[in-house]
């Protein structure tokens, strides 16, 4: 059986190893952490896989690497190595594009985390699996309450940068496996998950003022992805105070700090 979870076991070990240098050497997540200017501007494509080889923290880390081996191993077992793969990168990439549309018009938006691509096995495993059971539930109740925790999540978290995009994820992983193996999909209960689902993006999409609230008190229920965001957009402001001293006293006028902080952001 071992042969038949490969691509899971490089998966963690990979992730483990980048992230861990990442936590490490913040240079490492400003260069390949997802990033709509860096991808809009800059064309560096390559963000849309690297971000999810990077982590903000251990927590963060060991939880997606715990749900990755529960739910990949078996699901690479019964699927194979290629239609895994297929699962886990275009959901790792869809969860990221939704976030593209949603925050176009945002440069400083950036994220990191396997979440999207996790997220996506899981209701990928949902659709093919239609005796599955995750935490005592059945799974397609899990998937649809899934849905209906991230529109609460977003109104009354008032944070849409995590939950959005994890939620992008899971429905192209969903999709990904019903094109694969569309004679494994128990419909309706798959339905039932994947219209709302997909409503929702579309909301979110075309018309964000219907779901999305103030965001008042922001800092409260922060995602990881959103603390990164938010600490990326802060750093971007001392950067830029510290350019305007340069360019009104000189180099000189810098402290030690502050041209720590201007060469590491250079390096991004």
């Amino acid at each position: 059986m071992g042969q038949f979870v490969f691509l899971t076991t490089t998966l963690l070990v990979v992730t483990f190893l980048v992230s861990w240098q990442g936590l490490k050497q913040q240079y490492i997540i400003d260069k390949y952490a997802f990033n709509i200017e860096k991808v809009q501007i800059n064309k560096e494509y390559i963000r849309f896989i690297s971000s999810g080889f990077l982590h903000v923290n251990w927590l963060h880390l060991i939880i997606n690497m715990f749900v990755l081996f529960s739910f990949g191993s078996g699901l690479e077992a019964r699927l194979g190595v290629l239609p895994f793969a297929i699962i886990y990168f275009s959901s790792l990439t869809g969860g990221n594009l939704l976030a593209l549309l949603i925050h176009k018009h945002n440069p400083h938006y950036t994220s990191v985390g396997a979440s999207g691509a996790i997220s996506g096995l899981i209701f990928a495993s949902i659709a093919i699996t239609p005796n599955l059971v995750i935490f005592f539930i059945p799974g397609w109740v899990f998937g649809l309450l899934y849905v209906l925790y991230t529109i609460y999540a977003i109104r009354s978290n008032r944070t849409d940068v995590g939950h959005a995009a994890h939620l992008g994820g899971a429905l192209i992983g969903m999709v990904a496996a019903i094109l694969l193996f569309p004679t494994f999909v128990n419909l309706i209960p798959t339905a039932a998950i994947l219209l709302p689902g997909l409503i929702l993006i579309l909301i979110m999409i075309k018309k964000p003022e219907l779901i999305m609230v103030n965001r008042k008190d922001q800092k409260k229920a922060l995602s990881y992805e959103d603390r990164y965001n938010l600490n990326r957009h802060e750093q971007k402001k001392e950067v830029d105070r510290i350019l305007e001293k340069i360019a009104a006293k000189g180099m000189s006028s810098l402290s030690k700090k502050e041209r720590e902080l201007l060469e590491q952001y250079s390096k991004s």
